[in-house]
C-alpha cells in the first residue's frame, strides 16, 4: 500500500514532508531471544537474593530500618502483586536478626489495686521459667503450709499457749473472787459465764428463796455491795479478754513465725533463680506475706479436707486464692533469635493492642489478670510489626488506638467502647507496657496521599516512603534477576525448573505487563500465578521441565478462562448484532477503539464513530455528553477537538456549522480522549466529503495543534480490532493507527505478529492528524499558502471549501429567512430583552 506524503504543523513543526509509517513484525513485540540465557534450566541458577528492580524502594527501606529516632515507621506504597509483603518480611528479618531478643512480659496480681495487674518484664526466656517456677511454688507452698500445722510440734506449741491462758485466767478469777468474798459474795461458772452468788453469814451461797427470806436491810445492802462487785467482776473479765487477746496474737504469731520459717526457703529458691530483678523480688515478697495472711485457705489440703465444710475455705475461695498468685505470660520470647517479625493478617483493635477476656461464672462475668491476653503490638515489642493499611483503617478504632501507642510509646490494654467513653462499665485496667516497635504499613500510593492529606498525625508517625514502581528496566541484570526469581520460587514451592525457552516466554509476558517493550513488570503476583499454571501443565503432559509452551498454554488458558465476555462481543460483531465494518470507504464514519475490562481481564473492542454536517451555529455536539454518557476526561478531549477546528479553519471568519459526533450502540457510557482522533477524522470526512478506510482502526489523542499524543492499552485496542477483522474476513490492507509514542509500547500476540509478518495486517504509527486524514482519505492533507489558503485538491481544501458553503448557506437563508410570510418583523427603536439564563446557563428560548 502507498502512502501520501503530508506536512507536519504545529509547535515544533516545519516543512519537511512526513508520512504515516508502517510498522515491521519486529517492531510490533521485543521478542525474548533463548539464546540471551547462558543456562538450560532454572536449576542452574542461583536462588535470588533481595528484590529486584526496585532501587528507590530498597534504599528507603535500609535507611527506615536504621533509623531509631521517633516516627521513622515506614509506609511502602505501590501496587498489589509487587511483592512488597515479602520484601517486608525478608528485609524486616534481616535487620531484626541482628538485634538482641526483646525481653518478656508477664502480667501478675496487683495486691494494691486488685483491678490494676501489674507488668513486670524478664529476661528473654526468663517469662516461661517464671511461670513455672511460681506455679511449682504455690503447690509446695500448700503443702508445706500443710504439713507444718498438722504437725506435733505446732500442736504442743499451741496447746503451751493455750494452757497459759487456762491459767492466767484461773488466777485472774482467783483474785477476783478473793476480792468479791469480803463484800459477801462468790463467783459460780454458768453456762453463759461467771456470775457473782451472795453469801449468807456462814459464807454459804444464798439460794433466791433465802434470799428473799433475809430482813430488808440486809437485802438492800448486799445490792449496793453487788455494784461494787460488779465492777471487780468486769474489770477481772477484761484482764481475762486482754490475756485472750495476747494468747490470741501469740498464736497468729506462732502460725505465722511456723509459715515464714516453711515458706522462706521456697521463695528464697526463686529469688535467686531471678536476680537483679527488683520488681521480681518485691512482688514475691507480697505473695509471701498473703500467703501468710491467707493461712486458713493452705491449713487443709484437698486430700485433708475438714470433716464439715463450714470449718474450711470454699472451693471458690480457695481457687480465687491460688489464680490470684498465677502468672500470665504475655510475651514469650524463649524461642527467638533476634527481634521479633510479626505480620498480623487481621489487625483489629483487639488484635493489635490486645484484651482482657470474661468468664461465665455463676450467670455472670467475671475476669481477673490470667484473662490478659497479647496483641500483636506486644508480640512485635522491641522489633518490627507489619500490617496492610487498608484493613487497619477498616477496622474500627484500630487507627486511632495504633497511632495513640505510637504516640505515647505506651500500650494499655482496655475495652475498645472504654477507650471510645461510649461504655461508663468497672473493668481492669492492666498497667500500660513500654512500647518500641517499627510499623510497616503496606498500601497502594493513592491511599498514602489520602492520610498525607487527611491525617495531620501521618507525617509525623510515617516519615519514610517506600515507593515501589510497577515496572523496572528490560537490561540484562534484570532479566537474569528474573530468572533467579523463577529459580528461587521453584524451590521454595517444589514446583519444576523451567528452561530457558519458557525464562524467556515469561520475560516477554511480563513486558505484556508492563505495556512497555523496554520494561519487564515487577507484578510479581501475576507472575508467580503463571509459573503454577505453567508447572501443572507440564505435569499434566509428563515433562520434566517447564518449556515455553507450557508458559503460553498457560497465558492462553488464563486468558480463555476471563474472555467469555470479550468472545460474546466477537460473536455479535461477526453475526451484524454490533455494526463494524472492516472493509469499503464510508464518508463521516471510522472504527474508534476501546478497552473493556471484565476482573482482572482486559481486551479491546473496535466501535463504529459516525458524524453528521448540517447547516446551522450550533458547532459540535456530543451526543455521548447530551445523553450523560460521557465522562470528562471524553468531554476535555471533544473540547480540544473544537479548539484544533478553530484554530485551523477560523482564523479569518468565524466557525458557521452543526455537527454531531457519537459513538454507534454504545449504551454504557465512555471516557477517556484516546477517541478524540478518531472523532476528528470522522467530522473532517464528514465535511470534505472524503471516504474513510473501513478496514483501518483510529486511535489517539489530539492537542489543539493536531498533534496525536499517546495513549493506553494499545496491545488490547489493536488485538481487539484484529479479531473483528478475523471474523469478518482478513483483507489483507487491515490495519491499525496508532501514535508513534506508543510504538515502545506494542507487545502483541504471536497471532497478530504472524499477521503483520505476513502483510495479512499492519500497524502504522503517525505524530499528526494530517499523516493520518492522509492514510485513512487516500488525500493530502494539505499545507495552507501565503494567503492561508489551501489547494483545493486536499482535505483542507475540501473542508474549508464546505465550511464556507455552509457559512453563506445560513447567510442567505437568515436574509431570506427575515422577509418571508409570516416572520416576525423588527424595529431598530425597539431592543430586544436580555434572555433570562436557566439553572443550565441556555437561554429558555
Amino acid at each position: 500500500m502507498e502512502f501520501p506524503y503530508i506536512r507536519q504543523s504545529g509547535p515544533g513543526g516545519d516543512d519537511s514532508l512526513k508520512q504515516a509509517r508502517r510498522l515491521t513484525p519486529e517492531e510490533v513485540i521485543n521478542v525474548c531471544d533463548p539464546e540471551e540465557f547462558d543456562f538450560e534450566t532454572t536449576e542452574e541458577v542461583p536462588a535470588l537474593a533481595g528484590m529486584i528492580g526496585q532501587e528507590r524502594a530498597t534504599r528507603a527501606m535500609e535507611f527506615g530500618l536504621r533509623m531509631n529516632g521517633t516516627g521513622y515507621n515506614i509506609f511502602m506504597a505501590g501496587p498489589p502483586g509487587t511483592g512488597k509483603t515479602t520484601y517486608a518480611v525478608n528485609m524486616a528479618g534481616l535487620m531484626a536478626g541482628k538485634k538482641p531478643v526483646p525481653r518478656d512480659w508477664v502480667y501478675v496480681y496487683n495486691f494494691d489495686r486488685p483491678d490494676q495487674p501489674q507488668a513486670i518484664s524478664l529476661r528473654p526466656g526468663f517469662g516461661r521459667l517464671f511461670v513455672q517456677y511460681m506455679s511449682e511454688l504455690v503447690t509446695d507452698a500448700a503443702a508445706e503450709i500443710a504439713k507444718v500445722f498438722e504437725s506435733e510440734h505446732y500442736e504442743k506449741e499451741r496447746q503451751e499457749l493455750m494452757l497459759s491462758l487456762h491459767r492466767k485466767g484461773e488466777e485472774i478469777f482467783k483474785e477476783v473472787e478473793a476480792q468479791i468474798r469480803p463484800y459477801g459474795f462468790a463467783l459460780s461458772h454458768g453456762p453463759t459465764g461467771f456470775l457473782t452468788i451472795p453469801l449468807d453469814a456462814r459464807g454459804q451461797p444464798l439460794s433466791r428463796e433465802d434470799f428473799e427470806a433475809l430482813p430488808e436491810s440486809y437485802r438492800k445492802l448486799l445490792e449496793e455491795r453487788s455494784r461494787v462487785v460488779q465492777q471487780i467482776l468486769s474489770d477481772g473479765m477484761r484482764r481475762v479478754r486482754a490475756v485472750e487477746r495476747e494468747t490470741r496474737e501469740a498464736l497468729r504469731k506462732l502460725d505465722r513465725d511456723l509459715a515464714n520459717a516453711a515458706l522462706e526457703p521456697l521463695f528464697r529458691r526463686v529469688a535467686e533463680a531471678f536476680p537483679k530483678e527488683p520488681k521480681v523480688a518485691a512482688y514475691l515478697e507480697r505473695v509471701q506475706a498473703d500467703m501468710v495472711d491467707r493461712l486458713h485457705v493452705f491449713r487443709t489440703t484437698e486430700e485433708r479436707k475438714p470433716p464439715l465444710p463450714m470449718f474450711g475455705p470454699s472451693p471458690d475461695e480457695r481457687k480465687e486464692t491460688l489464680q490470684r498468685y498465677a502468672v500470665n505470660l504475655l510475651v514469650d520470647h524463649s524461642q527467638s533469635r533476634g527481634a521479633p517479625v510479626v505480620v498480623e493478617a487481621n489487625p483489629t483493635y483487639y488484635n493489635l493492642l490486645g484484651k482482657v477476656e470474661f468468664v461465665g461464672h455463676m450467670g455472670g462475668l467475671t475476669t481477673n489478670h490470667t484473662q490478659i491476653k497479647a496483641g500483636a503490638l506486644h508480640r512485635a515489642n522491641g522489633g518490627y510489626l507489619i500490617l496492610q493499611a487498608m484493613d487497619v483503617l477498616m477496622s474500627p478504632g484500630a487507627w486511632e488506638a495504633l497511632k495513640r501507642a505510637l504516640k505515647t510509646s505506651r500500650l494499655y490494654i482496655e475495652a475498645l467502647g472504654a477507650q471510645a467513653g461510649f461504655v461508663p462499665m468497672r473493668s481492669m485496667r492492666p498497667e500500660p507496657i513500654p512500647l518500641d516497635v517499627k510499623v510497616i504499613l503496606i498500601g497502594n500510593p493513592r491511599l498514602y496521599h489520602m492520610l498525607h492529606q487527611y491525617d495531620e498525625d501521618f507525617d509525623k508517625l510515617f516519615k519514610v516512603r517506600a515507593d515501589f514502581d510497577v515496572e523496572m528496566d528490560r537490561n540484562p541484570a534484570n532479566l537474569m534477576g528474573y530468572a533467579s526469581f523463577i529459580s528461587s520460587h521453584s524451590r521454595r514451592e517444589a514446583l519444576r525448573h523451567f528452561d530457558r525457552t519458557a525464562v524467556a516466554k515469561i520475560i516477554e509476558f511480563s513486558s505484556r505487563l508492563a505495556d512497555d517493550q523496554r520494561k519487564l513488570s515487577t507484578r510479581f503476583g501475576e507472575i508467580v500465578d503463571i509459573l503454577y499454571e505453567a508447572n501443572a501443565w507440564a505435569e499434566a503432559s509428563g515433562m520434566p521441565v517447564v518449556n515455553g509452551d507450557h508458559v503460553k498454554q498457560a497465558i492462553e488458558e488464563k486468558i480463555y478462562r476471563s474472555n467469555l465476555m470479550e468472545e460474546k462481543i466477537q460473536e455479535a460483531i461477526q453475526r451484524g448484532r454490533l455494526l463494524v465494518d472492516v472493509s469499503g470507504r464510508v464518508v463521516g464514519q471510522v472504527n474508534g477503539l476501546s478497552v473493556m475490562g471484565i476482573g482482572d481481564h482486559f481486551f479491546g473492542r473496535p466501535s463504529r464513530i459516525t458524524a453528521r454536517i448540517y447547516m446551522g451555529e450550533k458547532g459540535v455536539v456530543n451526543i455521548e455528553r447530551e445523553t450523560e454518557l460521557s465522562g470528562r476526561i471524553h468531554d476535555k478531549g471533544l473540547l480540544t477537538l473544537i479548539g484544533y477546528l478553530g484554530g485551523r479553519y477560523a482564523q479569518n471568519r468565524p466557525l458557521t456549522l452543526s455537527a454531531s459526533i457519537t459513538f454507534e450502540q454504545l449504551y454504557s457510557g465512555v471516557d477517556g480522549d484516546s477517541a478524540s482522533s478518531a472523532e476528528l477524522y470522522a467530522l473532517l470526512s464528514a465535511l470534505a466529503g472524503l471516504p474513510i478506510d473501513q478496514g483501518i482502526a483510529v486511535t489517539g489523542s489530539i492537542n489543539q495543534y493536531g498533534q496525536i499524543q499517546p495513549i493506553g492499552g494499545v496491545n488490547e485496542k489493536i488485538e481487539g480490532f484484529f479479531a473483528a477483522c478475523k471474523a469478518l474476513g482478513m483483507t489483507g490492507r487491515q490495519g491499525v493507527v496508532i501514535p508513534v509514542q506508543n510504538v515502545e509500547n506494542l507487545m502483541l500476540k504471536d497471532e497478530v505478529v504472524e499477521a503483520v509478518r505476513d502483510g495479512r495486517f499492519h500497524i502504522w504509527a503517525i505524530s499528526t492528524v494530517d499523516e493520518g486524514l492522509a492514510l485513512l482519505t487516500g488525500v493530502p492533507a494539505g499545507e495552507p499558502d501565503e494567503q492561508g489558503q489551501y489547494p483545493p485538491d486536499t482535505v483542507h481544501g475540501r473542508v474549508h471549501a464546505r465550511l464556507e458553503e455552509l457559512a453563506q448557506g445560513l447567510k442567505a437563508f437568515g436574509v431570506r429567512g427575515a422577509h418571508a410570510p409570516g416572520a416576525r418583523r423588527t424595529y431598530p427603536e425597539v431592543e430586544e430583552p436580555e434572555p433570562v439564563p436557566r439553572d443550565d446557563g441556555e437561554a429558555p428560548w
